[in-house]
């Protein structure tokens, strides 16, 4: 794959009131060009529409909007994944030619990429794997090698449009979360609780995944690091896609 040139956008402080933030990029992107966007968004659970199939996933909505977790529906696959305070998103949403199937593989490896150049730079040495166990698993989770296991700190999904009139043009987005800075046990249990609630017969382990605070022992200053240290990565992309 040709790297794409990625303009870099934020939201307002960062902070999107919308879990479904990213899906605007879609749009964005047939009259700006590729773009990246690192944000975050309030505490809630974001699921797959596959999860409309549980006859008691309204019921769950409702119990769980009124425990402060409210659920979000998004568009890209994947199972559920929490949001909120100390996980920060790496959006990146560019066109392509051509079946999204051709591009699915180059566009994990390439957000993969970027962001074990981040983590990287704060000392971690993180790397695509399967975490079986850990929420949202998929082959392109970024993970850390810890006591002789791979350990989720990063999951990634994509999803695809195609732009309309078109027959052959298709628009990526190709979507990671980063646990930085985030109780990941809390962070579990309420995945497993919010999976029973519904019926699912998903449950997730605590020790399968981590944030780098956990690993780097230190929270100040740690989140500016990563978002400079992501901006420079997509810089060196785009010096080195000439």
């Amino acid at each position: 794959m040709h790297e794409p040139s990625f303009t870099l956008l934020r939201p307002l402080q960062g902070i999107s009131p919308d879990a479904r933030y990213d899906e605007t990029l879609l749009k964005q992107v047939i009259d700006q060009g590729p773009l990246a966007c690192i944000w975050q968004t309030r505490r809630s659970l974001v699921v797959p529409r596959s999860y409309r199939r549980f006859d008691a996933f309204e019921a769950g909505c409702e119990q769980f909007a009124l425990q402060g977790w409210p659920v979000v529906v998004r568009q890209t696959g994947g199972g559920i994944v929490p949001q909120g305070p100390g996980i920060v998103n790496l959006s990146l949403a560019y066109p392509v030619e051509g079946p999204p199937m051709r591009h699915s593989e180059a566009g994990y490896e390439l957000i993969c990429g970027i962001l074990a150049d981040a983590l990287h730079s704060l000392g971690l040495h993180a790397f695509p794997a399967a975490v079986e166990g850990s929420f949202c698993d998929g082959r392109y989770n970024l993970a850390v090698q810890l006591q002789g296991a791979a350990v989720k700190i990063a999951g990634t999904a994509q999803a695809w449009r195609r732009v309309a009139g078109s027959q052959h043009t298709h628009i990526g987005l190709v979507h990671a979360l980063v646990l930085l800075d985030a109780d990941t046990a809390q962070l579990t249990a309420v995945a497993n609780d919010f999976e029973t609630a519904i019926g699912s017969e998903h449950r997730y382990q605590a020790d399968k995944v981590i944030s780098a605070v956990e690993l780097l022992g230190i929270s100040e200053g740690l989140q500016a690091h990563f978002e400079q240290a992501v901006a420079q990565a997509l810089r060196s992309l785009k010096c080195h896609s000439h």
